[in-house]
């Protein structure tokens, strides 16, 4: 048989395509499972003060998570994230107050502007690389804290939004009632988990893998770099906004806090404590900064500094976060019974 022949009788490659149905349903399954023990908590403990913690909880940990898609996934460092928690809040208190819609299109046309301004800003940044990128999404970040200052007749200035944020009740759901408040803060926290988690494992996901480990290789086989940072730009800045809402329904307001550059150092922090190498690692250390802020204000003023000892054990101690160090842990032992 001639070489030509062998190549034309040759059967063609099948490339083995994965199936990811039964990895969506799983997690589609642990998420039903967790809204499910996360509704169950009014019943089972009757403190205000949990569930307080569990939409505070809600609020940081979409924020923490949605950073972790642009540090952990894509390599991207922001300082200034907490631009979009501040937005969405803001967005949102503002559509509540001035013009009365239903709190669906409130929360659908506050996601709109905050998918416009997250365009204009990433078209910008993520053309940048490192250190610059980070220092540029924190100017931005810092002009629109600015903003939110100088324009007190919008905004309230340094106040706030005041007056309270209107909740008309809406598909029978009022927000001014606490449990329903919670009950919609865990529902808006499992979904938009689930979202991330479904980004995270896309071949979307993998792709934001590759750029973070060679961007260069990744551009030479044909991946748009430019463009898929500034897609995860975006989808991040969406899922900090809804975090930012559930905060300003939780306070009733909005305040210039929520947009300085201190909540995106929160939000790093949040990531060092719980680990960026695993999807639940923001959520793990959104639940340690906030008992570590509520035990250690309660128990001396000197918080800071207490926090700074954490931060210092985190980083030069264990030299990961805690999700991290736990599955390195347990994938050691597994190789140890192995062995």
């Amino acid at each position: 048989m001639t070489e030509l022949q062998a190549g034309q009788s040759a059967q063609p490659l099948e490339v083995p395509r994965i199936d990811a149905r039964p990895q969506r349903y799983r997690d589609v399954l642990i998420a039903l499972v967790a809204f499910v023990l996360l509704a169950l908590l009014p019943m089972l403990f009757g403190s205000k003060q949990l569930l307080d913690f569990v939409i505070r909880c809600a609020a940081y940990g979409l924020f923490a998570t949605s950073l972790n898609l642009l540090v952990g996934y894509t390599g991207l460092i922001s300082f200034g994230h907490g631009m979009f928690f501040g937005l969405g809040a803001y967005g949102f208190g503002l559509m509540m107050q001035k013009t009365g819609v239903p709190i669906p299109v409130a929360f659908v046309a506050t996601l709109a502007m905050t998918l416009v301004v997250a365009v204009v800003i990433g078209a910008i940044c993520v053309r940048l690389k490192e250190i610059y990128f980070a220092f540029v999404t924190l100017a931005f970040q810092m002009l629109i804290h600015s903003t939110i200052l100088s324009w007190q007749s919008l905004t309230g200035g340094d106040q706030g939004l005041r007056g309270g944020i209107p909740r008309p009740s809406f598909l029978g759901i009022d927000l001014s009632n606490h449990l329903h408040l919670y009950i919609t803060s865990c529902a808006l926290l499992v979904i938009g988990l689930f979202l991330m988690r479904q980004i995270a494992q896309s071949p979307f996901g993998y792709t934001l893998r590759m750029i973070r480990d060679n961007a260069t290789r990744a551009s030479f086989i044909g991946i748009d770099v430019w463009r898929a940072k500034l897609v995860i730009f975006v989808l991040a800045a969406l899922f900090a906004a809804t975090g930012g809402m559930i905060m300003a329904l939780f306070v009733s307001g909005a305040y210039p806090e929520f947009a300085y550059w201190t909540i995106s150092g929160e939000g790093i922090f949040i990531n060092m404590l719980g680990g960026v190498t695993t999807f639940l690692g923001p959520m793990v250390g959104t639940v340690l900064l906030l008992i570590l802020n509520d035990t250690v204000t309660r128990l001396t003023e000197y918080h800071g500094i207490v926090l700074g000892v954490v931060i210092l054990f985190f980083a030069i101690g264990l030299r990961k976060g805690l999700m991290d160090f736990v599955v390195e842990w347990f994938a050691q032992r597994r190789g140890e019974e192995r062995g």
